[in-house]
């Protein structure tokens, strides 16, 4: 077993000991499509108010909702699909499945005491990344 082991060990020191000894800067990089909602009581007669909106994927057909209270002297509310699931309120379907940034073509409305108030529609881009490795220069 100390032979199998010490050859083992021999290996890893060689390997080591080959191993390049320049290091080259990491970065973590991230990108994210997304579209900002937003609906307004232009005059303000409503006072405070209950803004649901809906988003349907319209290659899949999943359909995404979120709700928002809207206070007295408010106005109105934007909102931002789609949102991160770590925030209190964010776009999901009714089993509770967040919305992700699927690319694609999106119809939206907003309703407000049932009745649909504005709509539209959106497309997601495909997103990428590109990483540049820089190396430290060499002295």
């Amino acid at each position: 077993m100390w032979k199998r082991f010490s050859g083992l060990l021999g290996l890893l020191l060689v390997l080591m000991l080959w191993a390049p000894r320049v290091q080259a800067q990491t970065w973590l990089v991230s990108t994210d499509a997304f579209v900002k909602i937003g609906v307004s009581d232009k005059f303000g007669q409503l006072g405070a108010y209950t803004a649901k909106f809906v988003v349907t994927n319209q290659t899949s057909g999943k359909i995404f909702s979120l709700v928002k209270e809207v206070e007295k002297g408010q106005n109105g509310v934007d909102v931002t699909f789609p949102s991160p699931a770590t925030e209190a309120d964010f776009f999901k379907t009714d089993a509770g499945i967040a919305a992700n940034s699927a690319p694609g073509n999106y119809v939206w409305q907003c309703e407000v005491g049932g009745k649909r108030v504005a709509g539209g529609h959106f497309t997601l881009p495909v997103v990428g990344n590109d990483v540049t490795v820089v190396e430290r220069a060499k002295k």
